[in-house]
């Protein structure tokens, strides 16, 4: 190298960062979020009370968000949260501390109970200031207030919203309008101060408190909503009494807290279709389907069938009025469907392809329900002649099941999305991903589901009673139909696996077996497609370790390949299928097996205070200890809910057949779940009392004369 001469200088590589992701909305997270609901109105607010303008908290009526914030503070700062609880339907109560007042010491002496009611079309606070202070205190109290009018799609695709502008009011009022909706929030004594840049409104009072002394402030707020689809119910639940309804007494009070809560909650998520208030559904869930669902509403009814038929019988009715007519792909409405989902307008998630009309018929399973809720309610003693009024309607139900359920003709019924628009699965499992062969490959649609093809055989038999017993034809056409699907079904949905033969999830577009081990096969036991050596190889496939390691029943076992504990349905548990299988085993005689089932269930209610959600993670009992939340779920949800009735049902044993004059007792053998009573129930209208001693003899008082009652080995 010559003297004065400069090595080059080293080539340098630039690495630039990686561009980032193009950003997308996320659903925003439920599970920490405190709800209180009287449909169609729903709050949904933190721990402490606070509905702050993010995520999916705000006071929602009828699938639209009619406050985004209410935000109490105490001298321009935030009350200090320290606990809250359910306050009947509809209600809670949360605590809070001011520290910064009152008497200079170590312990708080100002406390704030903020009790909130929710009633259809609106919702009321009692602030409750409390002062144990040796001192006067004096403060000003500041509700801050926002509307946004969000859409729930808008709201649970993670959308942005805008706040509406204050439209008016008067003293200690304020009211926003969007459309045809109105809301109105008034405070009593309260000074209102309307929105301004960057601000939300304002109620206003100053407090002055006496030492020790107390005092209430009181607000509500109204909402008017002509153009809502849903509607509270003219008439209360038929099990809301001047004796107060059902009511139970167990061994294990787990079982009682969370019958309890889950009366609570049903009641609450009571609707009726607009202009048509006499007809009471249950809503789905909050926030996101608190509305009519044909699988999801018929479910529910016939899981409260031992509470009374009228349910059951307004639900069917409502369905009844929107059953298909026509062809229509857009809508996958067909002759004789049940429909699928209402909604006051389109249901279009931002971000995704999903564009559901505001009436949906994309459900494969709805019609073979209803047809079996109609049956049961039935049994149960529904009144006749309301059940001879739908029996129009059960033909062209099974006229669908006959015409259209099926369109290769295979024999099996399945569902196929040509919209490209509307669900791609259309069962209960109706997540994109549900559909997933043991390795974990997605099934491709057309789709035969497993669980289909058992309420496809029940509701044949089922609608075959009810003709004949109301003297119209076509009952022998529909149990050969069912007797010949039974044939077809063994021939092609039995696989084998590692631990066992057990019925396939589904067959997929190519009629292979879809060889996952699912709890879909659960939904057979007691539908009589299986044989008695069938159900017992199902059953012991349901309670192995890994299909019943965690809180209930996974919907899919964790051996398969597309398992994970916290996907929507490849995993979790839902409380509702585990309550269905739970009756199926118990049905068919396999007492210890539903006995671990609901224990599960039972631990899981304690987790989640009694209130169990739409689903949670399907992780190992050891994990944690206890089931991990799934952070979108619905809470309250009405299956789930309606689950506690179920465990209850099963555990007592009553299966009525009003129209033979007769009920059988068939309580789980051994009183697995431990001594159990319970008042309320209802069959054929009359209050029955019924109780499982700790040997497992089964009682029942208050049956009509002429209701006779049986044991399997005939009566006592």
């Amino acid at each position: 190298m010559l003297d004065g001469a400069t090595s080059p200088s080293p080539a340098v590589t630039v690495i630039e960062p990686p561009a980032p992701a193009p950003a997308h909305r996320l659903q925003p997270l439920l599970h920490d979020l405190v709800s209180a609901v009287m449909a169609p109105t729903t709050a949904l607010s933190g721990g402490d009370g606070q509905i702050r303008p993010a995520g999916v908290q705000g006071l929602f009526h009828a699938d639209s968000r009619a406050l985004s914030q209410v935000r109490l503070e105490i001298d321009g700062r935030e009350p200090e949260a320290v606990g809250y609880a359910p306050h009947g339907a509809g209600g809670a109560r949360f605590v809070a501390l001011a520290r910064w007042l009152g008497d200079p010491s170590p312990d708080p002496t100002v406390r704030i109970h903020r009790v909130r009611q929710v009633v259809p079309g609106g919702m009321s606070e009692r602030i409750e200031i409390v002062s144990t202070a040796s001192r006067p205190v004096t403060a000003t109290i500041t509700l801050a207030l926002s509307c946004d009018f969000a859409p729930i799609e808008v709201v649970k695709s993670g959308g942005e919203t805008t706040p509406a502008a204050v439209a008016g009011g008067g003293p200690g009022e304020l009211t926003w309008g969007s459309g045809g909706i109105r809301v109105t929030v008034a405070g009593v004594d309260a000074h209102a101060e309307p929105a301004e840049a960057g601000r939300a409104g304002r109620l206003c009072w100053p407090v002055t408190l006496a030492p020790r002394g107390r005092t209430t402030l009181r607000w509500d707020v109204a909402v008017r909503d002509p153009e809502a689809v849903v509607i509270a119910p003219a008439r209360p639940a038929e099990w809301v009494t001047e004796r107060g309804g059902p009511r139970i007494t167990a061994t294990d009070r787990r079982l009682t807290r969370l019958f309890e809560q889950s009366l609570d909650d049903l009641r609450s998520l009571r609707l009726a279709e607009t202009g048509a208030p006499a007809d009471a559904f249950l809503g789905a869930g909050v926030p996101w389907f608190l509305t009519l669902f044909g699988r999801d509403s018929i479910w529910a009814a016939r899981m409260l069938l031992p509470l009374g038929t009228e349910l059951a019988m307004g639900t069917l009715r409502v369905l009844a009025r929107r059953q298909g007519t026509r062809l229509d792909p857009g809508s996958g409405e067909a002759p004789g469907k049940i429909m699928h989902e209402l909604r006051r307008h389109e249901f279009a998630l931002e971000g995704d392809n999903l564009r559901l009309p505001a009436a949906y018929y994309g459900t494969v399973d709805a019609t073979p329900l209803w047809i079996s809720l109609l049956h049961d309610a039935w049994r149960w003693g529904a009144p006749e002649a309301e059940v001879a009024a739908l029996l129009p309607h059960l033909e062209a139900a099974l006229g669908w099941l006959a015409e259209h359920a099926d369109p290769d003709g295979d024999g099996f019924v399945e569902y196929v999305d040509t919209s490209g628009r509307g669900l791609a699965n259309q069962g209960w499992k109706d997540s994109g991903d549900a559909v997933r062969f043991h390795d974990g490959r997605q099934a491709e649609p057309p789709i035969a589901l497993v669980e289909v093809q058992g309420y496809a055989y029940q509701a044949a038999r089922q609608a075959a009673d009810l003709l004949e017993a109301f003297g119209r034809p076509g009952a022998g056409r529909w149990r050969e139909h069912s007797a010949a699907l039974a044939e077809r079904f063994r021939a092609r949905f039995w696989v084998d696996g590692p631990r066992g033969r057990f019925p396939a999830l589904a067959l997929d577009r190519d009629k292979r077996p879809v060889d996952a081990l699912t709890s879909n096969i659960g939904h057979l036991l007691g539908t009589g497609l299986l044989t008695g050596a069938e159900e017992a190889e199902v059953a012991a496939l349901l309670v192995s370790p890994a299909m019943a390691g965690g809180f209930g029943l996974r919907t899919m076992s964790a051996e398969e390949g597309g398992f994970s504990p916290l996907s929507y349905h490849c995993g979790s548990i839902w409380a509702h299928d585990t309550a269905i299988v739970v009756a199926g085993l118990a049905r068919a005689g396999f007492g210890a097996q539903a006995a671990e089932l609901a224990g599960g269930l039972l631990t899981a209610g304690e987790t989640f205070g009694y209130r169990l959600p739409e689903l949670f993670g399907g992780d190992d009992r050891e994990t944690l200890g206890h089931p991990v939340s799934y952070p979108a779920a619905c809470r309250p949800q009405a299956w789930s809910a309606a689950a506690a009735v179920t465990i209850v049902h099963a555990a007592l044993g009553l299966y009525p057949d009003v129209p033979a004059g007769r009920v059988l007792l068939r309580p789980l053998a051994g009183a697995p779940l431990g001594a159990l009573s319970a008042r309320g129930l209802r069959i054929a209208g009359a209050e029955v009392s019924a109780a499982v001693d700790a040997d497992g003899m089964v009682s029942v008082a208050g049956l009509p004369a002429w209701i006779l009652p049986e044991t399997a080995a005939g009566r006592p």
